[in-house]
């Protein structure tokens, strides 16, 4: 996957070290519930179409550039799904990112399925019970868009715990 131009301009500064990026996810579902997947081209696996926010990006705007650079597909986004933070990653080159991920369930509006950049090898839609096989963080993705009904976005909850805050001043 080409690296953005932002990314190699911080890479000059930190080298190699753990950079914090914010990742967008599509989780484009069409009208008959098949998935849009997209062959990657950096490791040949299919995965849902995801990127990196751009400097001043809004998640939602990512999304729908992402799904179109990626596979040619206009979505229209229809809510968040998940967010979560991903485990480290490294690089072949040595460079370390970890991801905070937002998914998003969208519909696709127009446009057509296909390679559409040098990222995508393939792309196709595939219906829930006759998917490839995706990285377990995508199964999970793609579960909470799919099963998820309501308007709440799935998280990791913290622990049941109380936690010591400072005392407030009573009102009135």
């Amino acid at each position: 996957m080409p690296t953005p131009d932002f990314i190699l301009a911080l890479r000059e500064h930190v080298g190699h070290d753990l950079l914090w990026l914010t990742g967008v996810t599509a989780i484009v579902v069409d009208e008959d519930g098949r998935v849009l997947l997209h062959q990657r081209s950096d490791t040949g696996e299919w995965s849902l179409v995801s990127g990196i926010l751009e400097p001043g990006e809004q998640p939602a705007h990512a999304v729908v550039r992402e799904a179109y650079e990626e596979t040619g597909v206009h979505v229209a986004v229809e809510r968040i799904t998940s967010v979560v933070t991903d485990p480290p990653a490294s690089y072949p080159n040595g460079d370390r990112v970890q991801f905070l991920d937002i998914a998003f369930r969208c519909r696709p509006v127009g446009g057509e399925a296909r390679v559409n950049d040098d990222e995508s090898l393939a792309v196709a839609w595939f219906a829930p019970d006759e998917l490839p096989e995706l990285w377990p963080r995508h199964r999970q993705r793609l579960e909470h868009a799919l099963n998820g009904t309501g308007p709440d976005a799935w998280f990791d909850p913290p622990p049941s715990q109380v936690i010591d805050r400072p005392s407030l001043p009573p009102a009135g």
